[in-house]
């Protein structure tokens, strides 16, 4: 695997941002300790999005990302999203119109990244949980399947909690609109014809569990295709380096 660091300038944010990048090379022999797959093709890609006190370094820091993606031949691509969730903010940046739009064309002019919406898929934590699966229920043209884990489920719900975070996100009156409010988006999307695959992954143990048992009882009622995981585990990082495993087995198993 290769590990990119990559200064690019976003127009959607108007300035200079950073995006971590690990990527297959085509032949590693020699290299110790490594197996996986190989490809002459296009690389299918894992958008992957941190949670609300992190960074786009956090992923590779906590977990071991970049060994996973090498047993799969896959691209991931780690953006740095603030303290956004993932949406274009009332007072700050379009981080939504970033992740969504721009930084998957970014993206495929610069590497050997497939642009197939059936090998491109988005996941996250906690507030990145949130951001991937309401990015993956907007743009279910774009991305194929979509993956919480530990999520902010029940944005509105939770703004009281996340108040402070909230307000240059949503305004000082934190009228959540439906088309950020996952509830309202998966019923919306639930009849179109190229809505993603699902999964969802929370610790029984999580401040967080709740609002994702309340979201998995609404996907229940839908036709998505839709896997749901709890295990024992809080809001950390022991439960996602567990979890991020099962979902790449999960996204890579079609």
């Amino acid at each position: 695997m290769a590990f990119c660091e990559v200064h690019i300038f976003s127009e959607a944010l108007g300035v200079q941002t950073t995006v971590n990048v690990v990527i297959p090379q085509r032949s590693t022999a020699g290299e110790i300790g490594i197996g996986g797959k190989s490809n002459t093709e296009k690389y299918k890609c894992l958008y992957l999005l941190h949670g609300l006190s992190d960074d786009h370094t956090i992923w590779l820091r906590r977990t071991s990302i970049e060994r996973y993606a090498q047993e799969y031949g896959i691209c991931v691509v780690m953006p740095f999203g603030g303290r956004s969730f993932y949406t274009d903010m009332q007072y700050g940046e379009k981080y939504y119109t970033y992740i969504a739009e721009e930084l998957p064309r970014l993206m495929t002019d610069m590497f050997p990244i497939s642009d197939k919406r059936e090998d491109t898929y988005i996941a996250g934590l906690s507030m990145g949980g949130y951001g991937a699966l309401k990015i993956g229920l907007k743009n279910g043209e774009r991305f194929g399947a979509a993956a919480g884990l530990s999520s902010v489920a029940d944005i509105v719900g939770s703004s009281a909690l996340f108040k402070d975070v909230l307000i240059p996100v949503f305004g000082e009156t934190l009228a959540i609109p439906s088309r950020e409010d996952l509830f309202a988006l998966a019923e919306e999307y639930d009849i179109h014809p190229l809505k993603p695959r699902i999964y969802m992954a929370v610790g029984t143990e999580d401040f967080l569990y709740e609002s994702n048992c309340k979201l998995r009882e609404k996907f229940q009622t839908l036709h998505y295709d839709y896997t749901y995981c709890e295990a024992a585990g809080t809001h950390s990082w022991e439960f996602w380096d567990e979890q991020i495993q099962s979902v790449l087995k999960w996204m890579l198993a079609c």
